[in-house]
């Protein structure tokens, strides 16, 4: 941790302060007084809370820099609390400049150790940020230490390596559900209902008969919880279990990955997944080299490499010296930052720099190292990896949410009646005594307002079934039956690996209907993983239709007896010197490792692009042999040739280009080079047809949305090769500006090149992406991809599945930096007060950019420097810390959600958004940001473990079952094995469940209050005495048997349209968007429908009986009972029948069964023998009979039905007349005016400048310095073995001359 402290005093509240903060650093830029945080925090710079009073700097999002230059310390700067100074902290030494031969990361220069300091700052005070503290082989230390998180409680400082993602144990999961459950505002009204119906003055049904369909509801949801948990514990028993080797005393054992303990020392092998947090401390690659794959924590399929300490690569040889080692290591504390990483190895009295290229995090898998050993820093959930991985939340629907709060107002609306009919009671009560009183002796021991309490308790009760529990009991087998049709859908049945959909969650479905924004990882999820080298431009001449395919984690060439016949018989022939240079440049220029594996050779690459490129030479007769550290062996049509390498020249992200310099074996000196052909065309010696041609081939390419590549060479002469190799040694050692000599030397050699030709690789999608994202986008779905990836990678997948479109504008971070610029400026108000949308707002800053369409492409890093203040302020929202710090932070906080919506609002306002570079606690960030500010339904999608955060943050989770295992999918809702299965589990599954939800809610409510409220007009002349107006066995079977199952088939059954017509016009998903189908205004609308139909039921019944009986005496109480529920039980019936646009059988019998049933046990009720049995439970003997054996009943009852059924009728006509179509009508309406057009993959307008290179992209720079150096090759000790195998440990380094042939 060497390196100065600056300290610079400034006043508070003074704007100049943020200038001298900028001398200290260097090249910082103006800090926003809304970035403030709690402390230091690496590449932020944060202001306290205490500087609200400054006013926005002029380029607040300007790109902060860390301070120095390239090579130079990285600088956080901490705004104290106190506001009176700002100390500069040196966070970390950067890894030393790259260079040619013998430069780049991981070369000797990098190996050798920064100045140590002369020892170790062994009792100095340690820098706040900086406490971390891990000593090897020393798990007491590990153990003892505690710290302390609430007021005096203390826990274990050091986390073991065991996780535990599922929710419940043993003696958690019965409350903890319990409490979940009790969330529903459903489930308290019914236990306050029960809790009513124990006081016997007041009840009418006994307790436990509402107790027990209660407990099944509450079980049937207790029990899905659970078997998903058991799932969690599953997975989280399969991780902790895996074996691994941990050094005990002196020598490596096979434990567990629960057994790990922080500064344990590990020993990992070829293939294995790393457990913990490792600082690479050795392997058995030269210089101490591991490669790994990235794939779960940031998607990216291509190699990187990692490289150990110098000191620790040369003394840790053994177990006995790896036992011995009690190295300290001073860092960070855990955080989620995936991408950097700051501390300080101190051991035998020196202190070493250690950065994330000397770190090993969980989840990477070692390759092609055959062992590395490494140091625990961070174990269990301070790893990363699990910092990033979020919690398991509890997800309810927008209707659930809506549920809730209708049950408050209809429990209301209950409270006001019950109070209102009591209070009526009591009036009625008082003028009766006072009538009749020679009743006085029944009324001695209850006064009006006893019997007025005693009837509002009892009204609550005979009205509390307005909320039936059956409800909720079908609400539960609609979602598991409609779940059902999801597994069931062979449309959704991937057979290439046997992988039907399945919907993990149960509770779901009807949300999967009003998605509006779709977040989207990009690899494995929109992308395949296999590379594919299509075409290629040699000499103007274009061949196409190549088969070479390079699948990730399987190398191995397919199809390779594919290909354009013309350009094998072309190579074959040998009489085209050009091809023979292009070819012979695609096994010669690139940095690709090979592995003789018996009968064929393997690959490694730091790219899948060269990995496309070096399989496509191979199959075209020019194949790579082997590399030396100065040679390289290629077979070219059967004869094996070596060339000498004399020099590469690397890639890196500014030059987009690579080149090697080699002597062939006749002594021509010759330099390969590829690249982007933005630089690659303008270094040509000259432009003749042959280059327009090819121009115009990377046109073609790129309007297919391939890969395009340039390749170039020329000769050197001998003359001019010792003059550039001896400067080149000189700015090779330079140590100031040694990179900018270096790119000068580069560019002088890569000049006056000959065009040879151009390659397109295809980076394959799952089949079906684009016309998946063009429907979602025709439905009004945003869809916005959150990828790890370069930029350049994700961009050219944005083009290639339509996402991104050609006359689109694209908005990179400085334009965004622009706008949001100007809304800061018009906005300046710490208040906050501004009422109008921040959406207006930016309008009117650029309304210029809303006219046309465009996109948002921005990284991780500026995600957070835009959104520092907001993601600070979240993790500050613990109740410690509302009441400590709630008044400081309140001005921060609307400043912080200010920044925030002006951000959402602006990318809500495109038509694409790719964010790369993301973590996976970025990504989880960006889908809470949606739904914070746009209030908006969101469904997260991806394959791997760095997409779990963001799945389990979103509405709707959904995991893609593809090469990166199965962790996205344990966390998910719904798991799908390709991304085009989203269409039709959006666009029809979804589509319908919210349909058929929304209608079983909407008929449920209907019915219940059609059916039950003439309980309150009948109040009204039964002098308000809380007598049931029905019979009890009518009100116990009404929600169960007579009105529940044509109902339930509205909820399984019903259509608008078909399947196919649902993805035909995909504008039909808009109506669940804006929730159409059941908001307030329909509840409000279904609740005067049901009122209007009680009144017509029991107000015609009862004029029909008021002074007139039928020609069977019937005009008693039980027939007037019987005659007002038949009415509204046809009423409801007949409006269901109105209502269902899709009939089945099932439909049919379902309407049939309930009048059966209302039949039967009318009849079964109401006999005379059981009344004899039971006169206090059949108070009803005959009365069904009686009555509907009588004409005039019947004539009443269709007097009712016709009058009921006149409202509906008359808004279907009056929607005809006004010519209000229907859904149907619209359709095909729209299918004749406006066909719509097919997905098309071609682009009509040629990119021009947007032509993009597949090279410049996946490279990661410093492979060609691992090369030229040897760090990167194994020698072999005896003849014949191959490149690549491991060498015996002691044996002697024979550099080897070439493979074995193959």
């Amino acid at each position: 941790m060497a390196g100065p402290l600056r300290v610079c005093r400034m006043r508070a509240g003074r704007t100049p302060a943020l200038a001298s903060l900028a001398a200290v650093t260097n090249e910082v830029a103006s800090v926003p007084s809304w970035a403030r945080s709690r402390g230091a925090r690496s590449g932020s710079f944060v202001p306290s809370a205490s500087s609200s009073s400054l006013s926005p700097p002029p380029s607040f999002l300007g790109r902060w820099q860390h301070g120095g230059s390239r090579g130079g310390r990285k600088v956080a700067a901490r705004w104290q609390d106190s506001g009176s100074t700002v100390a500069a902290v040196p966070v970390a030494a950067e890894p030393q400049e790259r260079g040619g031969i013998g430069a780049g990361p991981g070369s000797g220069a990098s190996m050798a150790e920064q100045d140590p300091a002369a020892g170790c700052p062994r009792g100095k005070q340690q820098l706040p940020a900086f406490t971390w503290e891990v000593r090897a082989n020393d798990r007491s230390y590990h153990r003892q230490v505690r710290k302390r998180f609430a007021f005096c409680l203390s826990k274990r400082k050091y986390s073991g390596n065991a996780i535990r993602t599922a929710k419940y144990n043993v003696l958690t999961f019965l409350p903890l559900n319990l409490y979940e459950q009790f969330h529903r505002m459903a489930n308290v009204y019914f236990v306050f209902v029960i809790l009513l119906q124990t006081f016997p003055e007041i009840s009418t049904l006994p307790w436990y008969t509402l107790l027990f369909p209660l407990s099944c509801l509450l079980i049937i949801r207790g029990l899905r919880d659970l078997i998903d948990d058991i799932g969690r514990h599953r997975s989280d028993r399969s991780i902790n279990s895996r074996p691994c080797e941990i050094l005990a005393g002196r020598r490596f054992c096979w434990q567990e990955w629960r057994d790990i303990c922080v500064g344990d020392i590990v020993r990992l092998r070829k293939d294995s997944v790393v457990p913990a947090d490792l600082l690479l401390l050795c392997s058995s690659e030269p210089s101490s080299l591991c490669y790994v794959e990235t794939a779960d924590i940031d998607g990216e399929t291509n190699l990187k490499f990692r490289q150990a300490l110098l000191v620790t690569h040369q003394e840790l040889q053994s177990e006995e010296s790896m036992a011995a080692f009690d190295g300290r290591v001073t860092c960070e504390e855990p955080n989620s930052r995936m991408h950097t990483f700051t501390g300080t190895l101190c051991w035998r009295g020196r202190s070493h720099a250690l950065d994330a290229e000397r770190i090993l995090l969980r989840g990477c898998r070692v390759r092609n190292t055959a062992r590395c050993y490494g140091f625990v820093l961070y174990a269990g959930f301070d790893s990363k990896i699990m910092r990033n991985s979020g919690k398991i939340k509890r997800k309810k629907t927008k209707l659930d949410h809506l549920m809730d709060r209708l049950v408050i107002v209809i429990f209301l609306l209950l409270l006001v009646t019950s109070l209102g009919l009591a209070v009526a009671s009591g009036f009625w009560a008082r003028t009766f005594q006072e009538k009749h009183s020679y009743l006085a002796a029944l009324y001695q021991h209850t006064s009006p307002a006893q019997q007025a309490f005693l009837n509002f308790w009892g009204f609550t009760i005979l009205l509390s079934i307005i909320i039936p529990m059956s409800m909720y009991i079908t609400f539960e087998f609609i979602y598991l039956v409609n779940s059902c049709f999801i597994n069931w859908d062979l449309e959704m049945y991937y057979g290439a690996k046997d992988i039907p959909a399945e919907a993990r969650s149960t509770s779901l479905s009807d949300q999967l209907g009003q998605i509006q924004y779709i977040f989207s990882d990009k690899t494995g999820t929109l992308t395949q993983n296999i590379m594919s080298f299509k075409k290629c431009c040699v000499n103007g001449t274009i061949y196409g239709n190549l088969g070479w395919d390079w699948f990730a984690g399987n190398l191995e060439l397919r199809n390779s007896d594919v290909c354009d016949v013309t350009l094998l018989e072309a190579a074959q022939r040998d009489d085209d010197p050009v091809l023979r240079e292009f070819l012979r440049l695609l096994a010669l220029c690139h940095t690709v490792m090979v592995e003789d594996r018996g009968d064929q050779l393997v690959y490694q690459a730091a790219s899948p692009d060269e990995e496309a490129l070096v399989l496509a030479a191979r199959s075209l007769g020019y194949v790579f042999l082997g590399r030396t550290q100065d040679s390289i062996t290629i077979r070219e049509l059967g004869r094996t040739r070596t060339y000498e390498v004399l020099a590469m020249l690397d890639f890196n992200s500014d030059r987009k280009r690579m080149s090697v310099l080699v002597r062939d074996p006749k002594g021509t000196i010759r330099l390969y080079t590829k690249g982007a052909d933005t630089v690659i065309l303008e270094r040509l010696r000259s432009r003749g047809p042959k280059e327009t041609l090819t121009e115009r081939a990377l046109d073609r390419f790129a309007e297919e949305t391939l890969r395009t590549l340039c390749v170039a060479s020329r000769e050197v002469s001998e003359a001019e090769f010792r003059a550039w190799s001896r400067r080149h040694r000189e700015a090779a050692v330079l140590l100031h500006h040694r990179a900018q000599e270096l790119d000068r030397l580069y560019e002088e050699m890569e000049q006056n090149l000959q065009l040879l030709g151009a390659t397109a690789i295809e980076d394959k999608l799952q089949d079906g992406v684009p016309e998946t994202i063009q429907l979602l986008k025709l439905g009004n779905i945003k869809v916005w991809v959150l990828t790890g990836d370069k930029q350049e990678t994700a961009m050219n997948i944005g083009y290639a599945c339509r996402l991104l479109t050609d006359d689109m504008e694209i908005l990179e971070e400085k334009e965004v930096s622009e706008i949001l610029q100007a809304y800061w400026e018009s906005n300046n108000n710490l208040s906050g007060r501004g009422d109008a949308p921040c959406s207006r707002r930016l309008s009117q800053q650029c309304p210029e950019t809303l006219s046309h369409k465009r996109a948002i492409i921005i990284s991780g890093d500026f995600l957070d420097k835009i959104l520092h203040t907001g993601e600070v302020l979240k993790e500050k929202k613990g109740w410690p810390w509302r009441w400590l710090c709630c008044g400081r932070a309140e001005a921060s906080q609307d400043q912080g959600a200010l920044v925030e919506k002006a951000f959402v609002d602006l990318a809500s306002s495109c038509q694409a958004v790719i964010c790369c570079r993301v973590t996976p606690k970025q990504k989880a960030l960006m889908v809470q940001l949606v739904k914070k500010h746009k209030k908006a339904v969101t469904l997260a999608i991806g394959d791997g473990a760095n997409d779990v955060n963001m799945i389990k943050t979103a509405d709707i989770g959904v995991g893609i079952s593809g090469l990166e295992g199965l962790q996205a999918v344990q966390c998910s809702d719904y798991a799908l094995a390709q991304f085009s299965f989203l269409q039709r589990l959006l666009l029809v599954h979804g589509r319908w469940n919210y349909l058929r939800i929304c209608k079983f809610l909407r008929f449920f409510f209907y019915k219940t209050f059609a059916g039950l409220l003439a309980q309150v007009w009948f109040a009204f002349h039964s002098g308000f005495t809380a007598q049931p107006l029905y019979e009890g066995w009518f009100l116990a079977l009404y929600n169960i048997f007579y009105t529940a199952y044509p109902v339930l088939s509205v909820g399984l059954l019903e259509q608008d349209v078909s399947a196919k017509k649902s993805l035909e016009f995909p504008e039909l998903y808009v109506v669940g968007q804006q929730d159409e189908l059941f908001n307030y205004r329909v509840f409000g609308v279904t609740l005067l429908h049901g009122v209007g139909t009680s009144l017509a039921s029991f107000y015609i019944t009862l004029w029909a009986f008021e002074d007139h009986v039928g020609t069977k005496v019937v005009g008693d109480y039980e027939s007037f009972s019987v005659t007002v529920a038949l009415s509204a039980l046809l009423s409801v019936l007949m409006e269901i029948v109105l209502d269902t646009q899709y009939w089945t059988v099932l439909s049919f019998l379902m309407v049939t069964v309930s009048l059966l049933l209302f039949c039967l046990f009318s009849f079964l009720t109401q006999t005379v023998d059981a009344y004899r049995i039971a006169p206090a439970i059949f108070r009803f003997p005959d009365a069904s009979w009686n009555a509907l054996t009588d004409p005039y009943v019947l004539l009443v009852v269709l007097l009712s039905l016709v009058v009921n059924t006149i409202p509906s009728l008359t808004v279907h006509a009056v929607r005809a007349i006004l010519g209000r179509a229907t859904t149907q009508q619209k359709i095909h309406l729209k299918a004749r005016r406006d066909p719509e057009p097919a997905v098309e993959l071609r682009s009509h307008v040629p990119r021009g400048s947007f032509r993009r290179s597949s090279y410049a992209f996946s490279h990661q720079e410093g492979y060609a310095g691992l090369i030229t150096r040897g760090d990167s090759l194994r020698a072999r000790a005896t003849h014949g073995t191959a490149p690549g195998a491991l060498r015996p440990q002691g044996t002697p380094a024979v550099p080897s001359a070439r493979c074995p042939p193959v």
